[in-house]
């Protein structure tokens, strides 16, 4: 029988969060169990997924959408309602323990953030528990077949999602053979996981192109600051997302702490909301300050002031030479 107390400390500790980051397709989902296995964790987010003790518990799988778009926002719990719902099932279920899928340290972040998790407190990269061929041998899976792994028991996904079910696969676990990235042999847990193939991955994959990003952030900066002139915008892009420079002029008298920040924050939640690309960094350069431009009633307001000054001056005169 359980101890009262340790059922009462185990209900208000928090969660431990952990992370497992790699590039979409380098074998996270397959090897997520082997972690989970390694450091006592029972619960999983995964594309959208709440999954506890190989049961999918609450979520929906971002491999169920058509677009890749769609997935990539069902995967970031961009829907309100989607990730309540899940955060909802967090707090009830007192998970200890839970593992945290993403493409990128910002991407596990932003999940734990928005299910209302503490911030990971160990993030292990795919190249820490896989080989260089293993990652090969993944994305080359993914590129040519388009196969997708959901780490939980082939019933839990015919049950859920039987239209995108393939196979499914066993997978012994032993510690050491986790760390030892592939070395040992087939002893210990036997570990099912589903193979799953997504509409979206039968139609190729989206890209943005830099003139699109380009006018995206152009329109968010005439959304949020009209009177601010971009210069240039440089996008730099690598694993963890992308970055931005934009150099910008500003009128004189602007706030400039305020309004850049909300302008950087501004392009940031548009952009990935719209596209559900990760936007790393936005970085403002302000090259000049420039005056603000003058309206009609200033103008008017001018030449008043330039005719009182012209009379002063004649009624001044005139009263010298009396």
């Amino acid at each position: 029988m359980n101890n009262p107390l340790d059922l009462l400390k185990q209900r208000f500790s928090p969660t431990t969060v952990y992370a497992l980051v790699g590039e979409s397709g380098t074998g996270k989902s397959f090897r997520s169990n082997l972690l989970c296995e390694e450091y006592g964790i029972n619960a999983i987010i995964d594309d959208g997924l709440l999954i506890q003790d190989e049961k999918i518990l609450a979520g929906r799988s971002a491999k169920r959408e058509k677009t890749y778009m769609g997935a990539v926002r069902v995967a970031l719990f961009d829907d309100k309602e989607h990730r309540d719902s899940v955060a909802k099932i967090l707090k009830k279920s007192h998970i200890r323990k839970i593992l945290i899928l993403g493409t990128s340290e910002k991407m596990v972040t932003k999940i734990a953030m928005r299910l209302q998790l503490p911030q990971p407190s160990k993030i292990i990269h795919i190249e820490e528990i896989a080989t260089k061929e293993e990652i090969e041998k993944a994305v080359k899976s993914r590129q040519i077949e388009g196969k997708h792994v959901i780490p939980v028991p082939s019933i839990e996904v015919k049950k859920s999602y039987p239209q995108i079910f393939s196979n499914s696969i066993h997978d012994f676990f032993n510690k050491r053979k986790l760390f030892s990235k592939g070395s040992g042999k087939n002893k210990g847990k036997l570990i099912e996981k589903s193979i799953v193939k997504p509409e979206f991955s039968k139609k190729g994959r989206v890209e943005i192109s830099e003139a699109a990003l380009t006018q995206m952030v152009m329109h968010c900066v005439d959304e949020c600051a009209p009177d601010v002139k971009i210069k240039k915008i440089s996008i730099k892009t690598d694993i963890r997302g992308y970055r931005l420079i934009i150099t910008i002029d500003v009128p004189f008298g602007t706030q400039l702490t305020g309004k850049v920040h909300k302008m950087q924050q501004y392009i940031i939640d548009k952009i990935e909301t719209f596209t559900g690309i990760l936007i790393e960094e936005v970085s403002i350069v302000i090259d000049k300050i420039t005056k603000a431009p003058s309206t009609p009633g200033d103008d008017e307001k001018e030449r008043a002031k330039n005719k009182m000054d012209e009379l002063k001056h004649t009624l001044a005169h005139s009263h010298i030479d009396k």
